[in-house]
């Protein structure tokens, strides 16, 4: 009965503001421009990445495993960004830094939804191509368009659970002191450090999702390259190496564009300390770059979605000419 009494009284002492102030970057002049800069490269990614999907949707012959996963990427990077940005540039830009509560955690929700499945994307990816080069000969029988879905189908259920346990316990805090989250959307660290009662779930849960969408997909992912190169190695000449390797071209410019900034910014964080206004340029480009720069590279490094493209553009003239 105590217990129970003790847990009511928790729960009856929770305070939860009616709007946050988000602040974006603070004393830093002409810093309008620097959103109107993030706009543009949003704007590029939304429609770079809505092509990728309509052509890896409306062209049958791209319906395999690989472009599965492309579209998944596509898709988390289109998610990301309308997450990220539309409400930052409203923020910002018409100077209404205020949101409220519920809007702040739906906001954490799909921001941390979209980032893990990108996260996790590039991983199946990666597994992907550590089939094709480790053991050709079974690929087909191994990496199917049922596995792939199967995969995603169990990224984004588990993806859609981490994010809903985040923002749970964002509501189980109490924020007595402070509504001012520094940052340029409802960030959970951010938002957790401005809790007057004990918010130690908080801090684990943030440690979590580092090891489980920033740590260990790097981690296996620089294994299954470490396989690759294994494997090439023993390729016995230069142009198969160099054939095989073209295939994972893609891939490992995107995980670079992908790890590289976060991990870069992440060791800073904890090495030195980083303002306010460095770690909210840092993350919004480690964010908007790769999203805008994927479909590009997909683009100009697949042989068959620039092979489908020529197909296109051979088809127009021929038919401009006839006219």
């Amino acid at each position: 009965m105590n217990a129970i009494n003790t847990s009511f009284s928790q729960n009856i002492s929770i305070v939860h503001p009616e709007y946050f102030f988000i602040t974006g970057l603070s004393g830093i002049p002409y810093s309008r421009y620097y959103y109107i800069f993030l706009f543009c490269i949003y704007f590029i990614a939304v429609i770079g990445n809505s092509a990728v999907l309509l052509l890896i949707a409306v062209e049958r012959s791209l319906h395999s495993p690989k472009y599965i996963g492309v579209f998944n990427l596509a898709l988390a990077d289109l998610g990301e960004t309308n997450a990220v940005f539309p409400n930052m540039m409203k923020t910002f830009l018409f100077d209404s830094q205020y949101i409220s509560y519920n809007a702040c955690l739906a906001n954490m929700f799909f921001v941390f939804f979209f980032i893990g499945t990108q996260c996790l994307t590039l991983v199946v990816l990666a597994y992907d191509r550590f089939v094709a080069i480790c053991l050709p000969l079974r690929y087909h029988a191994i990496v199917t368009n049922t596995v792939m879905s199967l995969f995603f189908s169990a990224i984004w259920a588990c993806n859609a659970c981490q994010a809903s346990l985040t923002v749970y316990f964002i509501n189980r805090l109490s924020f007595c002191k402070s509504n001012v989250i520094e940052s340029y959307f409802c960030d959970h660290g951010p938002v957790f450090r401005l809790a007057c009662n004990d918010n130690s779930i908080n801090v684990f849960i943030a440690k979590f999702n580092t090891s489980l969408f920033l740590v260990a997909p790097l981690i296996i992912v620089v294994l299954s390259y470490l396989g690759i190169f294994l494997a090439l190695s023993k390729i016995t000449t230069w142009e198969g190496r160099f054939k095989a390797l073209r295939t994972c071209a893609s891939h490992l410019l995107v995980v670079g564009l992908y790890f590289l900034p976060k991990i870069c910014v992440y060791i800073i964080a904890l090495t030195t300390f980083l303002s306010a206004n460095a770690r909210i340029i840092s993350t919004s480009l480690a964010y908007a770059v790769p999203a805008m720069l994927n479909p590009i590279i997909y683009v100009l490094n697949t042989v068959e979605i620039k092979d489908l493209i020529r197909k296109v553009l051979k088809k127009r003239s021929v038919g401009c000419n006839i006219t």
